[in-house]
Protein backbone atom coordinates (compact mmCIF):
# COMPACT_ATOMS: atom_id res chain seq x y z
CA UNK A 1 0.00 0.00 0.00
CA UNK A 2 2.80 2.31 0.94
CA UNK A 3 4.60 1.56 -2.32
CA UNK A 4 1.44 2.40 -4.35
CA UNK A 5 0.99 5.82 -2.64
CA UNK A 6 4.60 6.74 -3.19
CA UNK A 7 4.29 5.74 -6.85
CA UNK A 8 1.38 8.14 -7.63
CA UNK A 9 2.97 11.22 -5.96
CA UNK A 10 4.38 13.40 -8.79
CA UNK A 11 7.99 14.23 -8.56
CA UNK A 12 8.75 17.97 -8.12
CA UNK A 13 9.92 19.58 -11.32
CA UNK A 14 13.17 21.43 -10.91
CA UNK A 15 13.10 25.12 -11.83
CA UNK A 16 15.99 24.73 -14.24
CA UNK A 17 14.21 21.88 -16.00
CA UNK A 18 10.99 23.91 -16.33
CA UNK A 19 12.97 26.90 -17.64
CA UNK A 20 14.74 24.70 -20.18
CA UNK A 21 11.50 23.20 -21.40
CA UNK A 22 9.91 26.64 -21.78
CA UNK A 23 12.95 27.92 -23.63
CA UNK A 24 12.85 24.95 -26.01
CA UNK A 25 9.09 25.22 -26.56
CA UNK A 26 9.31 28.89 -27.61
CA UNK A 27 12.75 28.59 -29.20
CA UNK A 28 11.71 30.19 -32.50
CA UNK A 29 10.17 33.21 -30.78
CA UNK A 30 13.32 33.69 -28.72
CA UNK A 31 15.38 33.33 -31.90
CA UNK A 32 13.46 36.21 -33.47
CA UNK A 33 14.41 38.34 -30.44
CA UNK A 34 18.14 37.86 -30.99
CA UNK A 35 18.62 40.57 -33.70
CA UNK A 36 16.73 43.12 -31.61
CA UNK A 37 18.69 42.28 -28.48
CA UNK A 38 22.00 42.49 -30.38
CA UNK A 39 20.98 45.90 -31.74
CA UNK A 40 20.29 47.28 -28.28
CA UNK A 41 23.44 45.74 -26.81
CA UNK A 42 25.75 47.03 -29.56
CA UNK A 43 24.25 50.45 -30.21
CA UNK A 44 22.67 51.37 -26.87
CA UNK A 45 24.45 49.58 -24.01
CA UNK A 46 28.04 49.30 -25.21
CA UNK A 47 28.28 53.07 -26.00
CA UNK A 48 27.19 53.78 -22.41
CA UNK A 49 30.76 53.02 -21.42
CA UNK A 50 31.68 56.35 -23.03
CA UNK A 51 29.82 58.21 -20.28
CA UNK A 52 32.92 57.88 -18.13
CA UNK A 53 34.39 60.88 -19.97
CA UNK A 54 31.84 62.97 -18.06
CA UNK A 55 34.13 62.44 -15.06
CA UNK A 56 37.36 63.06 -16.97
CA UNK A 57 39.19 65.92 -18.58
CA UNK A 58 38.94 64.02 -21.82
CA UNK A 59 41.76 64.42 -24.29
CA UNK A 60 41.13 63.14 -27.79
CA UNK A 61 44.78 62.10 -28.25
CA UNK A 62 45.08 60.31 -24.88
CA UNK A 63 41.75 58.53 -25.08
CA UNK A 64 39.57 57.27 -22.22
CA UNK A 65 42.35 55.30 -20.55
CA UNK A 66 44.90 58.15 -20.59
CA UNK A 67 42.72 61.16 -19.74
CA UNK A 68 42.86 62.40 -16.12
CA UNK A 69 39.91 61.97 -13.78
CA UNK A 70 38.32 65.21 -12.49
CA UNK A 71 35.35 63.90 -10.49
CA UNK A 72 32.29 66.16 -10.74
CA UNK A 73 34.12 69.23 -12.08
CA UNK A 74 32.37 68.99 -15.46
CA UNK A 75 28.99 69.00 -13.73
CA UNK A 76 30.00 72.11 -11.75
CA UNK A 77 30.96 73.83 -15.01
CA UNK A 78 27.51 73.10 -16.40
CA UNK A 79 25.47 74.10 -13.37
CA UNK A 80 27.55 77.23 -12.64
CA UNK A 81 27.38 78.43 -16.23
CA UNK A 82 25.41 81.72 -16.52
CA UNK A 83 23.69 80.32 -19.63
CA UNK A 84 22.40 77.16 -17.94
CA UNK A 85 19.18 78.64 -16.38
CA UNK A 86 18.07 80.05 -19.74
CA UNK A 87 19.00 76.83 -21.54
CA UNK A 88 17.03 74.72 -19.06
CA UNK A 89 14.05 77.09 -19.20
CA UNK A 90 13.94 77.13 -23.01
CA UNK A 91 14.30 73.34 -23.20
CA UNK A 92 11.56 72.59 -20.67
CA UNK A 93 9.16 75.17 -22.15
CA UNK A 94 9.57 73.87 -25.69
CA UNK A 95 9.09 70.28 -24.53
CA UNK A 96 5.97 71.18 -22.53
CA UNK A 97 4.55 73.07 -25.51
CA UNK A 98 5.08 70.00 -27.66
CA UNK A 99 3.38 67.74 -25.10
CA UNK A 100 0.42 70.08 -24.53
CA UNK A 101 -0.25 71.23 -28.09
CA UNK A 102 0.94 68.24 -30.15
CA UNK A 103 -0.76 65.30 -28.47
CA UNK A 104 -4.35 66.50 -28.75
CA UNK A 105 -4.19 67.10 -32.56
CA UNK A 106 -2.98 63.51 -33.00
CA UNK A 107 -5.91 62.16 -31.00
CA UNK A 108 -8.48 64.46 -32.65
CA UNK A 109 -7.29 63.54 -36.15
CA UNK A 110 -7.47 59.83 -35.31
CA UNK A 111 -11.03 60.22 -33.96
CA UNK A 112 -12.07 62.13 -37.08
CA UNK A 113 -10.57 59.52 -39.39
CA UNK A 114 -12.26 56.78 -37.39
CA UNK A 115 -15.65 58.39 -37.97
CA UNK A 116 -15.23 58.75 -41.74
CA UNK A 117 -17.10 56.01 -43.57
CA UNK A 118 -16.19 56.94 -47.18
CA UNK A 119 -13.01 54.95 -47.74
CA UNK A 120 -11.50 56.98 -50.62
CA UNK A 121 -12.00 60.23 -48.70
CA UNK A 122 -10.47 58.70 -45.58
CA UNK A 123 -7.42 57.48 -47.49
CA UNK A 124 -7.00 60.88 -49.14
CA UNK A 125 -7.01 62.64 -45.76
CA UNK A 126 -4.57 60.08 -44.35
CA UNK A 127 -2.17 60.54 -47.26
CA UNK A 128 -2.30 64.32 -47.03
CA UNK A 129 -1.66 64.30 -43.29
CA UNK A 130 1.06 61.59 -43.33
CA UNK A 131 3.02 63.26 -46.12
CA UNK A 132 4.74 66.04 -44.13
CA UNK A 133 6.25 63.49 -41.75
CA UNK A 134 8.61 62.30 -44.48
CA UNK A 135 9.97 65.79 -45.14
CA UNK A 136 13.22 66.73 -43.46
CA UNK A 137 13.39 69.82 -41.27
CA UNK A 138 15.65 71.37 -43.90
CA UNK A 139 12.79 71.25 -46.42
CA UNK A 140 10.30 72.50 -43.84
CA UNK A 141 12.56 75.46 -43.08
CA UNK A 142 12.91 76.08 -46.82
CA UNK A 143 9.12 76.25 -47.12
CA UNK A 144 8.90 78.64 -44.19
CA UNK A 145 11.69 80.75 -45.66
CA UNK A 146 9.96 80.98 -49.02
CA UNK A 147 6.83 82.25 -47.28
CA UNK A 148 8.27 84.53 -44.60
CA UNK A 149 11.66 85.68 -45.85
CA UNK A 150 11.88 89.40 -44.96
CA UNK A 151 12.95 90.48 -48.43
CA UNK A 152 11.38 88.06 -50.89
CA UNK A 153 8.96 85.81 -48.99
CA UNK A 154 5.53 85.26 -50.52
CA UNK A 155 3.61 86.40 -47.43
CA UNK A 156 6.10 89.19 -46.66
CA UNK A 157 5.81 90.56 -50.20
CA UNK A 158 2.01 90.37 -50.03
CA UNK A 159 1.96 92.37 -46.80
CA UNK A 160 4.33 94.97 -48.24
CA UNK A 161 2.41 95.34 -51.52
CA UNK A 162 -0.87 95.74 -49.64
CA UNK A 163 0.64 98.56 -47.60
CA UNK A 164 0.32 96.66 -44.31
CA UNK A 165 3.97 97.09 -43.45
CA UNK A 166 6.58 94.39 -43.07
CA UNK A 167 6.32 91.21 -41.04
CA UNK A 168 9.19 89.53 -39.26
CA UNK A 169 8.45 85.90 -38.41
CA UNK A 170 11.73 84.02 -38.69
CA UNK A 171 13.74 86.44 -36.54
CA UNK A 172 11.01 87.49 -34.10
CA UNK A 173 11.67 86.10 -30.64
CA UNK A 174 7.98 86.39 -29.71
CA UNK A 175 6.96 84.19 -32.65
CA UNK A 176 9.82 81.70 -32.52
CA UNK A 177 8.29 79.17 -30.10
CA UNK A 178 4.79 79.27 -31.70
CA UNK A 179 6.45 78.79 -35.09
CA UNK A 180 8.27 75.69 -33.82
CA UNK A 181 5.10 74.24 -32.31
CA UNK A 182 2.96 74.91 -35.40
CA UNK A 183 5.49 73.45 -37.84
CA UNK A 184 5.87 70.42 -35.58
CA UNK A 185 2.08 69.95 -35.51
CA UNK A 186 1.91 70.21 -39.31
CA UNK A 187 4.75 67.74 -39.76
CA UNK A 188 3.94 65.07 -37.15
CA UNK A 189 0.16 65.05 -36.55
CA UNK A 190 -0.65 62.58 -39.32
CA UNK A 191 2.06 60.18 -38.26
CA UNK A 192 1.16 60.47 -34.58
CA UNK A 193 -2.46 59.58 -35.35
CA UNK A 194 -1.37 56.13 -36.57
CA UNK A 195 -0.85 54.92 -33.01
CA UNK A 196 -4.33 56.01 -31.97
CA UNK A 197 -5.87 54.47 -35.10
CA UNK A 198 -4.24 51.16 -34.17
CA UNK A 199 -5.72 51.45 -30.68
CA UNK A 200 -9.14 52.30 -32.13
CA UNK A 201 -9.00 49.24 -34.39
CA UNK A 202 -8.55 47.01 -31.34
CA UNK A 203 -11.87 48.09 -29.75
CA UNK A 204 -14.49 45.35 -29.93
CA UNK A 205 -17.24 46.22 -32.44
CA UNK A 206 -19.77 44.36 -30.29
CA UNK A 207 -19.59 47.28 -27.86
CA UNK A 208 -20.71 49.70 -30.57
CA UNK A 209 -23.49 47.36 -31.73
CA UNK A 210 -24.75 46.86 -28.19
CA UNK A 211 -24.70 50.60 -27.52
CA UNK A 212 -26.61 51.24 -30.77
CA UNK A 213 -29.33 48.81 -29.68
CA UNK A 214 -29.50 50.70 -26.38
CA UNK A 215 -30.01 53.94 -28.30
CA UNK A 216 -26.59 55.54 -27.89
CA UNK A 217 -25.64 58.06 -30.58
CA UNK A 218 -22.21 58.68 -32.09
CA UNK A 219 -21.20 61.17 -29.41
CA UNK A 220 -22.25 58.80 -26.61
CA UNK A 221 -20.31 55.98 -28.22
CA UNK A 222 -17.25 58.17 -28.55
CA UNK A 223 -17.44 59.31 -24.93
CA UNK A 224 -18.17 55.93 -23.32
CA UNK A 225 -16.41 53.48 -25.69
CA UNK A 226 -13.89 55.16 -27.99
CA UNK A 227 -12.15 57.50 -25.55
CA UNK A 228 -11.79 54.85 -22.80
CA UNK A 229 -10.41 52.53 -25.50
CA UNK A 230 -7.51 54.88 -26.28
CA UNK A 231 -6.97 56.13 -22.73
CA UNK A 232 -4.13 53.71 -21.96
CA UNK A 233 -2.31 54.61 -25.18
CA UNK A 234 -2.66 58.32 -24.39
CA UNK A 235 -1.21 57.80 -20.90
CA UNK A 236 1.62 55.67 -22.30
CA UNK A 237 2.60 58.39 -24.79
CA UNK A 238 2.53 61.06 -22.07
CA UNK A 239 4.86 58.96 -19.91
CA UNK A 240 7.27 58.43 -22.81
CA UNK A 241 7.27 62.13 -23.69
CA UNK A 242 7.89 63.14 -20.10
CA UNK A 243 10.91 60.87 -20.11
CA UNK A 244 12.40 62.90 -22.95
CA UNK A 245 11.36 66.31 -21.65
CA UNK A 246 14.94 67.58 -21.88
CA UNK A 247 15.07 66.60 -25.56
CA UNK A 248 13.28 69.53 -27.16
CA UNK A 249 14.00 68.54 -30.74
CA UNK A 250 17.60 69.39 -31.64
CA UNK A 251 17.29 69.15 -35.41
CA UNK A 252 14.31 71.47 -35.73
CA UNK A 253 15.57 74.03 -33.24
CA UNK A 254 19.09 74.10 -34.66
CA UNK A 255 17.82 74.72 -38.20
CA UNK A 256 15.37 77.46 -37.20
CA UNK A 257 17.74 79.09 -34.69
CA UNK A 258 19.42 82.44 -35.42
CA UNK A 259 21.19 85.07 -33.36
CA UNK A 260 18.06 87.19 -32.87
CA UNK A 261 16.13 84.38 -31.15
CA UNK A 262 18.91 82.91 -29.03
CA UNK A 263 17.26 84.15 -25.83
CA UNK A 264 14.15 82.03 -26.42
CA UNK A 265 15.42 79.28 -28.72
CA UNK A 266 18.82 78.17 -27.47
CA UNK A 267 18.29 74.80 -25.77
CA UNK A 268 20.56 72.31 -24.01
CA UNK A 269 21.12 70.20 -27.14
CA UNK A 270 22.21 73.14 -29.31
CA UNK A 271 24.54 74.28 -26.52
CA UNK A 272 25.99 70.76 -26.32
CA UNK A 273 26.52 70.74 -30.07
CA UNK A 274 28.40 74.05 -30.04
CA UNK A 275 30.48 73.04 -27.04
CA UNK A 276 31.26 69.54 -28.25
CA UNK A 277 31.73 69.90 -31.99
CA UNK A 278 32.75 73.52 -32.45
CA UNK A 279 35.01 73.76 -29.37
CA UNK A 280 36.11 70.09 -29.31
CA UNK A 281 35.12 69.80 -25.65
CA UNK A 282 33.52 66.39 -25.07
CA UNK A 283 33.56 66.01 -21.29
CA UNK A 284 31.12 68.81 -20.45
CA UNK A 285 28.54 67.70 -23.07
CA UNK A 286 28.86 64.16 -21.70
CA UNK A 287 28.11 65.49 -18.20
CA UNK A 288 25.01 67.21 -19.59
CA UNK A 289 24.00 63.91 -21.19
CA UNK A 290 24.25 62.14 -17.84
CA UNK A 291 22.19 64.91 -16.24
CA UNK A 292 19.48 64.61 -18.92
CA UNK A 293 19.34 60.83 -18.57
CA UNK A 294 18.93 60.97 -14.80
CA UNK A 295 16.17 63.59 -15.02
CA UNK A 296 14.36 61.62 -17.73
CA UNK A 297 14.59 58.39 -15.73
CA UNK A 298 13.17 60.05 -12.61
CA UNK A 299 10.33 61.63 -14.60
CA UNK A 300 9.40 58.32 -16.22
CA UNK A 301 9.27 56.60 -12.82
CA UNK A 302 7.20 59.42 -11.33
CA UNK A 303 4.80 59.65 -14.27
CA UNK A 304 4.34 55.89 -14.35
CA UNK A 305 3.54 55.83 -10.64
CA UNK A 306 1.03 58.68 -10.97
CA UNK A 307 -0.58 57.02 -14.00
CA UNK A 308 -1.04 53.76 -12.08
CA UNK A 309 -2.44 55.56 -9.06
CA UNK A 310 -5.00 57.72 -10.91
CA UNK A 311 -5.60 55.82 -14.13
CA UNK A 312 -4.91 52.23 -13.19
CA UNK A 313 -2.40 51.63 -15.99
CA UNK A 314 1.22 52.42 -16.74
CA UNK A 315 4.19 51.14 -18.69
CA UNK A 316 4.93 48.36 -16.21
Amino acid sequence: MKDTASAIVPKPVRATTRWTRTLWRYRWLYLFMVPGLLYYIIYHYVPMFGLVIAFQDYNLMKGVSGSPWVGFDNFRIVFQSPDFPDLLKNTVLLSLYRIIFNMLPDLVLALMLNEIRVRWFKRTIQTLTYGPHFLSWIIVYGIMFSFFSPGSGLVSTFFRDMGWGSIDVLTNSALFRPMLVLTDIWKSTGYGAIIYLAALASINNDLYEASSIDGAGRWRQMWHITLPGVRDVFILLIILRLGSILDAGFEQVYIFLNVRVYNVGDIIDTWIFRRGIEQMDFSVPAAVGVFKSVIGFVLVLGANKLAKRFGGSGIW
